[in-house]
């Protein structure tokens, strides 16, 4: 393995084993809920990777499907898991059917059980530095930082995407830890000129090569977030030749992703207790 890797595979199978002993010792077992509508085919296999890995770390697991389903009967299915004591986390797997109020549904989940960070009241929480469950990518990205020992104190780092699942999560993140950080987005004018500047560039698009060699500065950290699927194969946003410039880089696959999976179980334990 390259010594400039970082390896999100490695440090996910380190945590996952230290998540499944702190689960063998609870009086009871933890139960994992994902909601999904419809019939997506990326989704069905996201539901499957979530039921797998809850499994294999000891929680229950249960998918509540519907075919089709009205905004407001979502609504009155979330409120009786969020007052059912045996539930420890809710998932809504995205996308939902265009005829379902995505937020109005999110913002259902109770925020003690909102395993993947994403009602208002949670992201309130992270803005406010309060103690909150983590959107599930961010936190990934924060513990590969913390893995490899990098100090975020007083660096310059940009982020390039704002979604509100990775790029402004991480941004507040960061921030809260002392860095000086900068927010890059679609409608950012001379893109290269910030990311040129970044001792540590967040990317997070999913756009396939977007950040350029001549992009990244010399001895940067790149974090590349980006999965994009093209005749079958992984890209991440990053064109791959940018770690002869890089200090560290993550590959894709390999690197964000199965930190994104373990941070969900590692999100279901905290909402247990």
């Amino acid at each position: 393995m390259n010594e400039k890797i970082i390896d999100g595979k490695k440090i996910s199978l380190e945590r996952k084993e230290l998540l499944k002993e702190k689960i063998a010792k609870l009086s009871s077992k933890l139960t994992l809920v994902v909601i999904s509508v419809g019939d997506n085919p990326a989704s069905k296999v996201y539901v499957g990777q979530k039921e797998k890995m809850a499994q294999e770390v000891g929680y229950n697991f249960k998918n509540l499907h519907f075919d089709v389903i009205t905004t407001s009967d979502l609504i009155k299915e979330i409120e009786e898991l969020n007052k059912d004591s045996s539930i420890t986390g809710i998932i809504v797997q995205l996308p939902l059917p265009s005829n379902i109020d995505k937020d109005k549904v999110l913002n259902s989940v109770s925020s003690l059980k909102d395993v993947d960070g994403l009602t208002n009241n949670s992201l309130l929480k992270l803005v406010k530095n309060e103690h909150s469950l983590i959107p599930c990518t961010p936190k990934g990205v924060m513990t590969l930082l913390d893995s490899y020992k990098i100090d975020v104190i007083g660096k310059r780092i940009v982020i390039v995407g704002r979604s509100e699942l990775v790029g402004l999560p991480l941004f507040h993140l960061l921030l809260h830890r002392n860095a000086t950080v900068t927010l890059c987005h679609s409608k950012t004018k001379d893109l290269k000129s910030y990311t040129r500047e970044a001792d540590i560039l967040i990317v997070a698009v999913g756009k396939k090569g977007l950040i350029t060699k001549d992009m990244v500065k010399d001895n940067a950290i790149i974090i590349d977030v980006g999965i994009n699927r093209v005749d079958g194969k992984l890209y991440g946003d990053v064109d791959a030749a940018c770690i002869d410039k890089a200090s560290l880089m993550t590959p894709v696959p390999g690197g964000v992703g199965p930190m994104t999976v373990i941070s969900l179980m590692e999100n279901v334990y905290e909402a247990g207790k």
